[in-house]
């Protein structure tokens, strides 16, 4: 696991060279690899290809960086600590060991601690995006046949 910005630490000239650098990835990328010449601070040059997964992955995270937001790269096979998954779904770890308990959640047990695979955290926030999604739309389409304006 690669945490590699800490919120609020994006300084506004790398917001700008995130955002210069979304832009031209973006641009050369199309649906293939980028071929980049880089040059160390220190004078050495290297040339070298990334491949089209790694330049969407990049302008993904630049874009992300540009907007002043961490970024954090993760396999999708890593095991989570109860604190880090809570982390991501932005919810106590309190909250989130009651899902865990109430089986809303898989996890393992790595002695006494658990563990959650991150796909399956992606799996469940995605389960949890689509139920919020059609309650809003059943909002929506009610407050449409009750002449609400919305």
């Amino acid at each position: 696991m690669l945490k590699a910005v800490e919120p609020g630490f994006v300084s506004d000239a790398d917001r700008l060279a995130a955002q210069e650098a979304s832009r031209a990835l973006a641009k050369l990328s199309g649906n293939g690899g980028v071929q980049v010449d880089a040059q160390a601070d220190t004078g050495e040059r290297q040339t070298f290809v990334l491949p089209a997964a790694a330049v969407r992955l990049l302008t993904d995270m630049m874009a992300q960086l540009a907007e002043g937001r961490s970024v954090a790269v993760m396999p999708r096979h890593a095991e989570l600590t109860t604190q880090q998954a809570a982390d991501l779904l932005n919810v106590s770890r309190p909250y989130l060991v009651s899902l865990l308990e109430q089986d809303k959640l898989p996890y393992k047990k790595v002695g006494t601690h658990r563990r959650i695979q991150l796909q399956d955290l992606l799996a469940y926030m995605e389960a949890r995006n689509t139920v919020s999604d059609n309650a809003m739309d059943a909002l929506a389409a009610e407050a449409q046949e009750l002449g609400m304006g919305y």
